[in-house]
């Protein structure tokens, strides 16, 4: 069975090695590093993703946009103009843009680091009649020691104006390296308020963190049950951090992300063999929740806009 390219790139001091899979949709399938027993995988990928068999959003880190999450229903209404989308989540919605399943041209890979483009008119031009304006997104990864950061610079490349979110969907591995046992981790987010969700889509509505919910004091994650979008989010230095500690062996993996991104899904994947921490520029179905005065964090770029983004990993309690 034909399998999709991986571009490693590598700290050869400490050892830590990212693959990356610039056809599927530019997507870090594996950061992995060195452990006091061993290599430590901290990301999950299902086993058929670089055959291409598997959901490319189920996997590594996707990247996502124009959208982040979930638009309702197929169809897509801005300055008067009616785009036609296709439904992707199985109960009848479009999910998590264009970019994670589609190639991306790779303009830079040294030792530590790889730069990938997405230009839409290149990619697919029938793209241009999915969404109001052409867009380029340039992502960089850059492993250093234990630690792995991507950022991403979005461009309006077309003549219109730019409606746009971008996010991150990473599934982290619970336990580290899928060895053991999951006891005694805790997965901790510094947020304080989730967006009520009917049918998977916000509502608007803003309710405080519950019990269930309680990631911002730490929530072990045997028992967490997620797919909730938060905000209210703490952020220093304009850094928000978050974590996932394995409180008996002591050791950390931290993602940080700035505050280009005031929200955050949490999720828990059925298989219960990771936990997704999701950093999103805008709330899930901004383009409606606009059209009704609420604050999503959508961005409308003019021609030649750009933003910038910028999310890390890093594990501690390794050789």
């Amino acid at each position: 069975m034909p399998t999709h390219e991986s571009l490693i790139i590598t700290d050869r001091e400490s050892g830590a090695i990212a693959g990356i899979a610039p056809s599927l949709g530019f997507n870090c399938h594996s950061f992995c590093v060195s452990g006091d027993d061993g290599p430590v995988e901290l990301l999950w990928t299902a086993p058929g993703f670089l055959a291409g068999t598997e959901r490319a959003s189920g996997s590594g880190i996707p990247l996502l946009f124009p959208f982040p999450g979930r638009l309702e229903g197929t169809e897509f209404e801005f300055a008067g103009r009616r785009y036609s989308l296709e439904a992707g989540d199985g109960i009848g919605n479009a999910i998590h843009g264009f970019v994670l399943n589609r190639p991306w041209e790779v303009i830079e890979h040294t030792d530590d680091r790889l730069v990938g483009r997405f230009l839409a008119s290149d990619v697919d031009a029938n793209l241009l009649e999915c969404w109001p304006s052409d867009w380029q997104l340039h992502a960089q990864y850059t492993v250093a020691g234990n630690r792995l950061e991507l950022r991403v610079t979005v461009t309006n490349a077309g003549d219109e104006l730019l409606p746009c979110g971008f996010g991150s969907h990473g599934y982290f591995r619970v336990p580290f390296g899928g060895r053991g046992l999951a006891d005694g981790y805790r997965v901790h987010v510094p947020a304080h308020s989730y967006f009520e969700l009917i049918d998977m889509l916000p509502t608007g509505r803003l309710l405080p963190t519950d019990e269930v919910r309680a990631l911002a004091g730490g929530l072990e994650f045997a028992a967490a049950q997620l797919d909730d979008v938060f905000t209210a989010l703490d952020f220093a230095d304009g850094e928000c951090r978050c974590s996932i500690d394995d409180t008996r062996g002591g050791r950390k993996l931290v993602v940080e992300f700035d505050d280009s991104c005031p929200h955050c899904v949490v999720y828990n994947p059925p298989h219960r063999e990771a936990i997704c921490i999701e950093p999103y520029t805008c709330v899930p179905d901004a383009y409606r929740l606009n059209c009704q005065a609420i604050e999503t964090g959508l961005r409308v770029l003019k021609p030649g806009e750009t933003f910038s983004c910028r999310l890390s990993i890093t594990f501690t309690g390794a050789t």
